[in-house]
């Protein structure tokens, strides 16, 4: 970076080089790609990240994702890398939770499509066969879009 620097009134211009130093996520070990990260596999770890600007701070942003490319240990963990995993598969059995005014309901339900934490996707209780819009919350786990959703008493 250039300045200029003013001292009794002599104008002079001054070149800094500077870094910027953070604790964020490294791999702790070698990732394969298109696999789920598990916290296990990562750590934290004070670097530079003055050339990383999608570097992440926090090892719960990186659990559970898969990363589009293989990962060294020691390197960082990157955004621009990270894709959020399929939480659940198409055809699978999935629990649908429904949660209204402190009473938790737990449905079995069929996955008639594939979907990612916060996706919303039809499933198909399999008491009753009726489907609903349900957002995938967890591994196999969907919280209807409507609480008195049909699908779910």
């Amino acid at each position: 970076m250039r300045f200029a620097a003013i001292c009794n009134g002599e104008k002079r211009t001054v070149v800094v080089r500077a870094t910027i130093a953070a604790d964020v996520v490294v791999f702790a070990h070698d990732q394969k790609a298109g696999v789920p990260i598990d916290a296990s596999a990562l750590k934290r770890e004070r670097r530079d990240v003055t050339a990383t600007p999608g570097a992440v701070g926090e090892i719960d942003d990186v659990a559970g994702k898969t990363s589009r490319r293989a990962m060294r240990a020691g390197q960082l963990a990157d955004r621009r890398w990270l894709n959020e995993s399929v939480l659940v598969k198409r055809n699978s059995k999935v629990t649908i939770v429904a949660r209204n005014a402190g009473v938790e309901v737990h449905v079995a339900a069929e996955a008639m499509q594939s979907g990612k934490r916060g996706e919303v996707i039809s499933v198909k209780n399999s008491t009753n066969g009726a489907v609903i819009r349900a957002r995938v919350i967890g591994p196999d786990v969907v919280e209807p879009l409507d609480i008195s959703s049909e699908g779910t008493r």
